[in-house]
């Protein structure tokens, strides 16, 4: 069956783009942060965009009271301390304008002392914010797992990536090991690089992997099982594995970790990029195996693995081509960021 899976699998991958749209306006910023047990000083910058003589009042819940009548500071800047009662999660961060509401989003940061943030976009017409819970390990496991799921199954050059081992692999102790060698390299560079243990520009990360599968894809269609890749495919696997779990980690990168619960979090994310791939390969066998009844029920013809080897080389040179045009793609992109770096540098040292 590996030799039919690479065919089936290209069938799997279509998709779209949407422009990405950018608002002018600044939003309102605002900043909570515990300096000490219940205690809390809030900081909030207006926007230019917003008449100072509207400037906007942040208030606390109703369990929080305010050390001051008026907040201090200048200009667009203003800030305001708070003690409460009990802790005020659950509870409703309210912006106030004397006048009218300008229809300025909100953006605010809540730093507890334990090191757990939270960061809250609030549109236009909200001017009340509920304020986070505390983080809570069930919270986080369900959050991170749904999030590494979400991932894999967005991940199309990981899954083609995966195709292509277990078409290499071909037995079923081999897919198992080979999988085991990808899975323990990716976990490895995931928690690394997430603890900031070791760091990685993430463009040249991107390209590399598209790089990968097109690796994959020519040894497919060379087809040599007296190749290195063929005969040890965890090694291939564990390679590629590391340089994978940088680009899992870019994802955690842009969501952040939760301060508290830094080891569930990385956990359950991998826990999700696992059930992730085991159900893409589920997908993909049930898709073979539903093309053999269809062959044989409809067309008396028995889509077996010699009828559908014929595909194997049109569809490992149209997964090469893809992946390709990927890395070209990707490369340009960093290629066109770093050069005017590159250059701004080089002229600012003359």
């Amino acid at each position: 069956m590996r030799r039919a899976l690479l065919a089936v699998a290209v069938s799997l991958f279509a998709s779209t783009s949407a422009p990405v749209q950018a608002h002018e306006s600044r939003p309102l910023y605002v900043e909570v942060t515990e300096t000490a047990p219940l205690v809390f000083s809030v900081r909030w910058k207006i926007p230019l965009s917003v008449d100072v003589r509207n400037a906007p009042e942040v208030r606390l819940p109703e369990n929080c009271v305010s050390q001051s009548d008026t907040p201090s500071g200048r200009g667009s800047l203003r800030r305001r301390s708070y003690r409460c009662d009990s802790d005020p999660a659950d509870g409703t961060l309210r912006i106030e304008y004397p006048a009218f509401n300008p229809s300025v989003s909100a953006l605010v940061r809540i730093t507890r002392m334990s090191g757990e943030k939270h960061s809250l976009l609030a549109p236009p017409d909200e001017t009340e914010i509920v304020i986070p819970r505390k983080e809570s390990f069930g919270a986080v496991a369900r959050d991170y797992f749904r999030l590494g799921v979400e991932h894999i199954l967005e991940g199309y050059d990981h899954l083609l990536f995966l195709v292509c081992l277990l078409l290499i692999a071909g037995t079923g102790r081999r897919i198992l090991i080979t999988v085991t060698g990808f899975t323990l390299a990716h976990s490895l560079t995931l928690a690394l690089s997430a603890l900031g243990l070791v760091r990685v520009p993430v463009p040249p990360v991107e390209a590399a992997i598209a790089l990968s599968i097109v690796f994959l894809a020519v040894e497919i269609i060379r087809g040599d099982p007296r190749s290195l890749t063929y005969r040890y495919p965890i090694a291939v696997s564990s390679s590629f594995g590391l340089l994978h779990g940088f680009g899992f980690a870019a994802v955690l990168g842009e969501t952040g970790l939760p301060q508290t619960e830094i080891p569930a979090a990385l956990l359950f994310f991998n826990l999700g990029v696992e059930a992730g791939q085991l159900l893409f390969v589920t997908a993909v066998v049930a898709l073979y195996q539903a093309l053999r009844w269809i062959g044989s029920s409809l067309f008396d013809r028995d889509l077996s693995i010699d009828a559908l080897r014929p595909l194997q080389t049109p569809a490992a040179y149209a997964v090469g081509a893809l992946a390709a045009f990927w890395m070209v793609e990707r490369v340009a992109t960093f290629w066109t960021s770093c050069v005017p770096l590159f250059q701004t540098r080089i002229r600012d040292s003359c």
